[in-house]
């Protein structure tokens, strides 16, 4: 959530004390830092404001155990020889822990002091900050602002956004992204834009949690988009009372970058290129419209050369392994109602969806597989 203009204020200068508090402690244990970032008062308000600050500070910080020494190991041996001289002792006479720590010492050819500092340092208290990647005060309010968005949308039923770019390759970018993230998704055409619409993870049955971390990952993504609105429905609190969250921003140039082909659809391409044949497979640039009913974004483009009075060919492959058997009628739809270039659509077996729903005489049809895609069924299709 944004903050008014005299709470950015009070924020950004809360984030300079605490981010030089913590520059200062490079070198020291974690304990003293916290007990350094504990002293710093703040309104009674801002206690909330101030944790959320502090957990992404420490999020940059590089904490770890002090010195070479197996802090684990090293309790073994000093207890050991504390027990058995312990049971060598004489009555009246007192233990002596210094000897203890000497003779370990001497043993590992170290010094005691060296010994009882690294005698616990694996507990968390005890862990150095070694590294800090600092943000400026800026920067950390406006991640602040958006880590309490993204706590909002984990508890969304559907998310409805408008997005509206002047660069083709941007919208194609954004869509890919989705995809990547396999967010279940429709995307569709309006009067200034586009019209995404996101189930949340409060309308699955399972998975929520992983799929809830994805979904907060949007709004990186519509940050450098031109211009969107958002507008999620949540359910709040322990009674999930019915709430609206909205949500509106932009940047002045759209610079999403198309992001990597997911694993299976990379193996996928390899294979096929492998078999030889006489179409050549990379990933696709295009986004596939049918106005007025709905858009996709296949994953990758097959295309063959023209030769004997023919016309180059091309063909597309949309993967939907991971998504619900709703997005594939959605597709089936598309099909259906008109989408005029052919697509392949490859959908898991495990979504129960039948090869025959699409008509053999339509440019679309499903690829039904089970496990792992087969690049010889899909040249084979494409031949068909």
């Amino acid at each position: 959530m944004k903050l008014d203009e005299e709470g950015r204020a009070r924020a950004t200068e809360l984030a300079a004390r605490l981010i030089a508090c913590v520059g200062s402690h490079v070198g020291l244990a974690r304990e003293d830092l916290e007990a350094a970032l504990g002293a710093i008062d703040v309104g009674p308000r801002e206690h909330r404001q101030k944790d959320g600050l502090v957990k992404l500070l420490l999020d940059r910080c590089e904490l770890d155990s002090e010195g070479e020494l197996d802090p684990e190991e090293l309790r073994r041996d000093v207890f050991s020889r504390a027990s058995a001289t312990r049971a060598a002792l004489l009555p009246g006479f007192p233990f002596d822990r210094d000897a203890v720590l000497a003779a370990v010492a001497d043993e590992r050819k170290s010094t005691p002091e060296a010994i009882e500092q690294a005698l616990f340092a694996d507990l968390r208290g005890a862990h150095v900050l070694r590294a800090f990647d600092a943000p400026t005060a800026e920067a950390l309010v406006v991640a602040y602002e958006r880590g309490q968005a993204q706590a909002v949308l984990l508890r969304a039923v559907k998310i409805t956004v408008d997005v509206r770019a002047s660069a083709p390759g941007v919208l194609r970018a954004l869509f890919r992204r989705l995809k990547f993230l396999r967010l279940l998704h429709t995307i569709a055409k309006t009067d200034e834009g586009h019209r995404l619409v996101i189930d949340g993870p409060f309308s699955l049955f399972e998975s929520a949690t992983k799929y809830g971390l994805q979904l907060a990952l949007v709004l990186p993504m519509l940050e450098d988009c031109e211009e969107w609105e958002l507008l999620a429905d949540v359910r709040w609190g322990k009674d999930r009372v019915p709430l609206l969250f909205r949500l509106s921003g932009g940047a002045s140039v759209g610079r999403i970058e198309d992001p990597p082909l997911p694993d299976e659809v990379l193996a996928l391409a390899k294979s096929f290129a492998a078999l030889g044949t006489a179409w050549r497979v990379s990933p696709n640039k295009d986004i596939l419209e049918l106005p007025g009913i709905g858009l996709c974004v296949p994953d990758l483009v097959f295309e063959r050369g023209a030769g004997r009075g023919k016309a180059k060919e091309r063909a597309y492959l949309e993967v939907m392994g991971y998504w619900s058997r709703e997005a594939v009628w959605r597709r089936v739809e598309l099909v259906q109602r008109g989408l005029g270039k052919r697509v392949l659509f490859a959908v898991s077996s495990r979504l129960r969806v039948s090869e025959e729903v699409l008509d053999e005489n339509l440019p679309g049809a499903l690829y039904v597989y089970k496990g792992t895609m087969s690049a010889r069924a899909i040249a084979e299709r494409l031949e068909g």
